[in-house]
């Protein structure tokens, strides 16, 4: 079952100067987890803004599930649904950035509650119970009253996750989610990015851990310049590579 697709996207910035995306297409399956590899530059993370309504595509189709939350007018120009529909959208999906995003002046406990209260309209009660519950899994039940400012960055991280988990996705969208840490850290959340895989968690992740990468992914998916050069199995696109692009960009990881 799809529960992602993106047909022919295209997306441009400075007065369609910047081609950062250039006819991109790629779906995702439900239980499936997809890497995203390449070098800066190459339209990864514009990728994953436009398949999470951060940032508006030129032209293209965005499904989710059953809802077409993006389709090309007449003139080829993407039209977006109503707000409605939009809402439904963002609620199958979560998203974990870099630079871990959470509101510094809630507690770790406030971070996690806050967004099912206001966006799922849960009550208290059962935001809360929920919250410890993915406390828990994460290691950090000890740390629900601190503010992120007193947490480490990989601590911070993981309440990232926590959060977006607790808004119980479909599928779940990483930009990168090691880039701010260091090698120690970086550890920590590859772990529970492994966890989560394990237990079947849809995911897409923007990452430069290449071995994770190979380790974790069903699928991986090669970008340079606004395409996709290469996709396959990790094996086909890290291990077998048909095309000099990905060889090169691989090459800088493996001397």
């Amino acid at each position: 079952m799809k529960l992602l697709q993106m047909n022919h996207v295209q997306k441009s910035f400075n007065d369609e100067t910047l081609h950062v995306l250039k006819d991109i297409s790629l779906s995702v399956e439900k239980g499936e987890v997809v890497a995203i590899i390449g070098p800066s530059g190459s339209g990864k993370s514009t990728l994953l803004r436009c398949a999470t309504l951060l940032t508006e595509m030129d032209s293209g189709e965005l499904i989710y599930g059953d809802i077409q939350a993006v389709h090309n007018d007449a003139d080829g120009k993407a039209v977006y649904a109503d707000k409605g529909e939009l809402k439904k959208v963002r609620e199958k999906f979560g998203l974990v950035f870099q630079s871990f995003n959470l509101f510094p002046h809630y507690s770790v406990l406030k971070n996690l509650m806050d967004p099912q209260i206001r966006v799922l309209g849960r009550d208290k009660g059962e935001a809360q119970q929920r919250a410890r519950k993915l406390l828990e899994k994460m290691g950090l039940s000890d740390k629900e009253n601190a503010y992120p400012c007193e947490l480490s960055g990989g601590q911070q991280q993981r309440v990232a996750i926590a959060r977006a988990l607790a808004m119980d996705p479909e599928i779940l969208f990483f930009d990168e989610p090691t880039s701010a840490l260091d090698p120690e850290l970086t550890g920590e959340i590859l772990k529970v990015i492994r966890d989560l895989a394990e237990e079947h968690m849809t995911m897409v992740i923007v990452t430069h851990e290449m071995s994770f990468a190979q380790d974790v992914a069903d699928r991986v998916i090669f970008m340079a310049d606004g395409v996709i050069v290469e996709e396959g199995t990790p094996e086909e696109v890290m291990v077998n590579t048909r095309e000099e692009r990905t060889r090169q960009f691989l090459g800088r990881y493996q001397r």
